[in-house]
């Protein structure tokens, strides 16, 4: 059994998950990393969507609308999967995302969704602005997750490493337990998603198919949130799995055959563009030979 008073080699957070306190309001850290990191993921998929014809001003007006439904998805989905009894007994806590408690995966399930209408609305691509969300999404949940290591809200077992992490704040309330440390859970996330990111860069111009930046992260997080979630303390739900676990593979057969399907008709629309664009250039090609050569006194019929 861990003995905190007895390892020496722990690490011990003692922040107040609260920022600031104004009366009945409070600002919490793990909504300012958000607020954070929202900024920053804009500052990086912005100029990314702007060089296949996306401005600044489409941007903005897909993305309010999209973040709506990412929030909501996030939070509800969050709501069903952890204890759903609890909030169906205190239905205002529903509503406290400030508090923490957001699972990605019903981001992407209604967030895709609201993009497509929205791209659609707009006239704008949404292979395209799928791609450049790929961009945003990993700059966003870092500092996310920055949040989630102050609140002490994504926890791994129980741990002796001398990584584990003790939070000793006695106005935290997400932990089990102040008295005994645990596998830094958030800690793997944040490390992940910063692996998760350097890869989308890198990548980000390679793809001829608009939307594959996109389901290559999507593919890539959900493999990641599968392993990860082998370390995390959720309840098990299925053959030895916990719910995001499952989610992730079904997400990634999702993503595969989405893949499939999707650069199979692309490239069918874009050969015909090619075929019909290379037959318009012969034509006129042909016209202007014709043209040149009556011209100098030679018939072609």
């Amino acid at each position: 059994m861990f003995l905190p008073e007895a390892f020496i080699a722990l690490i011990k957070i003692g922040i107040d998950p609260v920022l600031v306190r104004l009366g009945p309001f409070a600002i919490h850290w793990y909504g300012l990393m958000y607020v954070v990191g929202i900024t920053a993921g804009l500052r990086v998929a912005i100029p990314y969507a702007s060089r296949f014809g996306i401005s600044r001003e489409v941007a903005y007006e897909l993305f309010w609308p999209v973040l709506i439904a990412c929030l909501v998805g996030g939070r509800l989905y969050y709501v069903v999967q952890s204890n759903l009894g609890s909030y169906l007994r205190h239905p205002q806590n529903i509503l406290a995302t400030w508090e923490g408690g957001m699972a990605f995966y019903g981001a992407v399930i209604l967030g895709t969704p609201a993009l497509y209408v929205m791209c659609s609305r707009k006239g704008v691509s949404f292979g395209r602005a799928m791609d450049g969300a790929a961009l945003f999404v990993p700059v966003a949940q870092a500092f996310g997750r920055i949040g989630n290591i102050i609140n002490g809200d994504i926890l791994g077992y129980p741990s002796s490493l001398p990584w584990a992490t003790q939070y000793t704040n006695p106005h935290n309330t997400f932990v089990p337990s102040h008295a005994v440390a645990y596998q830094p859970a958030a800690a793997y996330e944040l490390l992940f998603t910063a692996g998760l990111f350097a890869l989308i860069w890198a990548v980000r111009h390679r793809f001829r198919v608009p939307g594959t930046v996109f389901l290559v992260w999507l593919t890539v997080y959900s493999i990641g949130q599968f392993v990860l979630f082998f370390g995390r303390a959720n309840v098990v739900v299925l053959a030895g799995l916990k719910q995001a676990q499952v989610t992730a593979i079904i997400m990634t057969l999702l993503a595969l055959i989405w893949w499939f399907l999707w650069r199979k008709e692309y490239l069918r629309r874009d050969g015909g563009r090619n075929e019909t664009e290379s037959a318009k250039s012969n034509t006129t090609e042909g016209r202007s030979t014709s043209s040149s050569l009556e011209e100098e006194g030679i018939h072609t019929s």
